[in-house]
């Protein structure tokens, strides 16, 4: 039996995707009470980080531990992959000691590659395409807030980067549509824009994107390894702020979101995070809890089959 993968959130099913965010409820509820609950007992994740990440890491590490297992950090500078160990080689190896891998990376073309060659499941910490560890921990939060997402509207406004890309998928495999609001030279890969179809509206004018919506979300204006590009994209995203006036065009019971690390005073106004309306930190937390219950998904079963 081949490994399952999380790559992106097209690699599971609407159904699994809603039992996976079930589950990370659930699981939440389980630590709140204090109830003991290790169904990955003696098992590890690898962890291979070539961007930095505080939730990331934590999320996972924390997630490993709590569910009885272990988890190993492993940066370029601690391995041969930061040396040049074709990765193809290093996921033969690495899959032959652990129970799954979770990659946090630059190019998307590094987790496809160890994935064809991992006998484990492979989880998406974060590539330049996508983010879908993250997108599970939205949906978890909304879910909680307001109930079912299908059929609402959401507005991202800001870089039409990774972060985008994985609310486009989201918007397919929710069943949402979603209205993104960028500069000009900032939209979202054709790809993904092609595969959203319908379900995906580009505006310039974010007050349009965030009229009636239900949700409202945004991100950095400058991932990591776009830095020499800060003054240009600081220039160009100005009129790209969230604040709580824009906020006020939304629904009346809109939620706003961001991933984090925030900067206050650029994609968000100072203020901002302080509003009812923000959830972030709830948003952040939730990366605990719906990727333990990713873990359980993809590690379980094939612990069982083995």
């Amino acid at each position: 039996m081949s490994a399952r993968h999380f790559l992106s959130l097209l690699d599971f099913t609407t159904d699994e995707l809603l039992g996976v965010i079930r589950r990370g409820i659930e699981l939440k509820d389980l630590r709140k009470r204090g109830v003991l609950f290790e169904p990955l007992k003696n098992r590890v994740l690898g962890m291979i980080f070539e961007k930095s990440s505080t939730r990331t890491r934590v999320s996972f590490e924390a997630g490993m531990i709590q569910l009885g297992g272990q988890a190993i950090f492993l940066s370029p500078r601690d391995t041969q992959l930061g040396r040049g160990e074709p990765i193809a080689d290093s996921a033969i190896v690495l899959s032959s000691m652990v129970d799954a891998v979770m990659i946090r990376t630059h190019a998307h073309s590094t987790l496809t590659e160890f994935a064809a060659h991992s006998k484990v499941p492979v989880i998406n910490g974060l590539s330049d395409e996508s983010h879908p560890c993250q997108l599970l921990a939205d949906m978890q939060t909304f879910v909680e807030h307001r109930g079912a997402i299908q059929g609402k509207t959401v507005a991202w406004v800001g870089d039409g980067f990774n972060m985008c890309n994985s609310y486009i998928e989201a918007a397919l495999q929710f069943d949402f549509q979603l209205r993104i609001a960028c500069p000009e030279g900032y939209d979202p890969d054709p790809r993904f824009l092609q595969l959203g179809g319908e379900r995906v509206q580009i505006v310039r004018d974010p007050k349009e994107a965030v009229r009636g919506a239900h949700l409202v979300t945004t991100d950095v204006w400058t991932s990591m390894g776009q830095e020499e590009e800060t003054a240009r994209r600081l220039a160009h995203f100005a009129p790209y702020q969230v604040t709580r006036e824009l906020l006020d065009l939304a629904a009346p019971d809109a939620l706003f979101m961001h991933c984090l690390p925030a900067h206050r005073g650029e994609e968000i106004s100072q203020d901002l995070l302080d509003d009812p309306r923000s959830v972030a930190w709830d948003e952040a937390e939730n990366r605990l809890h719906a990727q333990k219950a990713l873990l359980e998904f993809l590690v379980e079963p094939a612990y069982h089959h083995a």
